[in-house]
């Protein structure tokens, strides 16, 4: 069986280095079997993919690729918590914030970017419950932002 790490090989992704924290806080925390992740915005080389709010400045498809990318800040950020994926016993929980218009109501399709990617890379040990969540604004203009509670 594959490992996650050679399932992101062959979606053409790779687990990027942790996103630095834009205040004071951690990437994660290991708390007995399971580790939290602080909130993972769409940073991609040190930077945000893109700016505004999902329904204006920035499509529901940009919005699913930050999605997807914060779901590979915060799988970086457990791997950096545990040493590698293969200990990931299950994605619990994703927690999905969109900074949207007031009249756009597709957080759950957004949200998908990063389902997707953690069903993808995890198998069934990746279907999770989840949250999507329309908000008015996150750090840095950010469109998206993930979190993800894991079992190890």
């Amino acid at each position: 069986m594959a490992t996650p790490e050679e399932r992101l090989a062959e979606l053409g992704l790779a687990v990027p280095e942790v996103a630095r924290p834009v205040a004071s806080y951690v990437p994660a925390v290991r708390s007995g079997n399971h580790v939290f992740t602080s909130g993972q915005l769409p940073m991609r080389n040190g930077e945000l993919m893109t700016t505004g709010k999902v329904g204006a400045e920035v499509s529901e498809e940009e919005a699913v690729a930050c999605a997807q990318q914060c779901a590979l800040n915060a799988i970086a950020a457990v791997r950096a918590e545990v040493g590698e994926l293969s200990a990931v016993k299950r994605i619990v929980k994703v927690v999905a914030f969109v900074a949207s218009t007031p009249d756009f109501t597709g957080q759950p399709r957004v949200a998908n970017g990063a389902s997707e990617l953690f069903g993808q890379v995890f198998g069934d040990a990746g279907v999770h419950a989840r949250s999507a969540v329309g908000v008015p604004v996150l750090p840095l203009d950010a469109p998206v932002e993930v979190e993800i509670l894991v079992e190890v």
